[in-house]
């Protein structure tokens, strides 16, 4: 298998709907191991609208060139109350990558 499968969590802010399911918004991506692109992403925002929106707008992405342009993206395009939290799982996703890359050197 050439991916390898990645999530990243932050603290969901109150008030929305998918606080009522979950404490924590999740991030998960998967990767290609040569190049660190990003294949597919999903979330555990409440509407199938959401989740393909964050998809769309993460797929393609090489980890390998670091997290901010993803994360500037993700801010621009994003104005949902969810936004700091999708920037914060994506930066643990990140971080996650990263320790994979490390242990598999």
């Amino acid at each position: 298998m050439n991916t390898v499968f990645i999530a990243g969590h932050a603290r969901l802010p109150s008030g929305m709907a998918a606080k009522s399911m979950y404490e924590t918004l999740t991030i998960t991506a998967e990767i290609d191991k040569k190049y660190g692109v990003i294949v597919a992403a999903n979330c555990t925002l409440a509407t199938e609208h959401g989740r393909y929106f964050v998809h769309h707008l993460l797929r393609g992405h090489s980890l390998q060139d670091g997290i901010e342009t993803p994360a500037e993206i993700m801010k621009e395009h994003y104005l949902g109350k969810a936004g700091n939290a999708l920037v914060s799982a994506l930066h643990d996703l990140y971080k996650q990558y990263e320790h994979y890359r490390e242990s598999h050197r």
